[in-house]
């Protein structure tokens, strides 16, 4: 299937690991050139040897609002425009809402929601002049289904599912469609420490921990970043072109809400 995708213009937020890395290799392979972030420099030219000459990356750290300013900046200035937005980062701090702090809070809120906000309000009207572009976020499961572990980011991810909406609704006619990505249970570094958490507070090994949560998955396992990116990929194309507005869950069927 041709995605549609050959010379469009990517910004992949937090692609140096994990499900960013992912979508920044599946955009490539489809012919972007992307533009990724991270906050380690090592970890960008790593991401960089992997992704090859269609990418660039910039240390930024997008829960500032200078981070999404200068990474912006420096991505259209590298590509010449921006086609496609892929807003992530990692999530807030675990543990159940009576032990987090008004600065836990603060911090969740500024590296999960406003981070997604600046990335939108400067990069939606390059979109919209050319009458062009694809927005996904990528959240959560923990949007559908809160989880007592994620307090911080099951709220911040539910008001995001509301914000897609709004998004859409707003750049649907200019030909900018905005849509989400839920990610389920996921081999990523969060999901790692996730099981460090949770082995620490049961009092069973991190090895067990992650076999847990595989088996709670009704396909038996956890996803691999790559079956997120294969969605998030979907979404960018013009074969997307009618669907906005979406939340959209791929976690294995670990859902049960309709």
């Amino acid at each position: 299937m041709d995605f549609g995708l050959s010379g469009k213009r990517a910004m992949v937020a937090a692609g140096s690991a994990g499900i960013g890395l992912a979508v920044a290799k599946e955009l490539t392979a489809e012919g972007c050139q992307v533009s990724i972030c991270g906050r380690s420099q090592e970890r960008l030219d790593s991401a960089l040897v992997e992704l090859g000459s269609g990418a660039v990356g910039f240390v930024a750290d997008v829960s500032t609002a200078d981070g999404v300013n200068e990474w912006f900046n420096q991505s259209v200035e590298s590509l010449g425009g921006v086609d496609i937005l892929v807003t992530n980062t990692g999530g807030p701090p675990a543990g159940p809402w009576t032990e987090m702090t008004d600065e836990q809070w603060q911090s969740g809120f500024d590296s999960t929601l406003m981070n997604l906000v600046r990335m939108v309000r400067l990069a939606s009207p390059l979109m919209v002049e050319q009458g062009w572009g694809r927005i996904v976020h990528i959240t959560s499961l923990v949007a559908k289904e809160p989880v007592r572990l994620l307090p911080i980011s099951a709220t911040l991810r539910s008001g995001i599912m509301a914000l897609t909406k709004l998004q859409a609704k707003e750049l649907a006619a200019q030909g900018v469609t905005v849509n989400g990505i839920l990610p389920g249970h996921t081999k990523t570094d969060r999901q790692m420490h996730l099981a460090e958490v949770i082995a620490a507070r049961d009092g069973v090994t991190v090895e067990e921990a992650l076999a847990s949560r595989g088996a709670e998955v009704p396909v038996g396992r956890l996803a691999e970043a790559s079956e997120i990116a294969a969605a998030v990929c979907f979404l960018c194309s013009a074969r997307a072109s009618y669907l906005t507005g979406e939340s959209i869950l791929v976690d294995g069927g670990l859902v049960s809400g309709i």
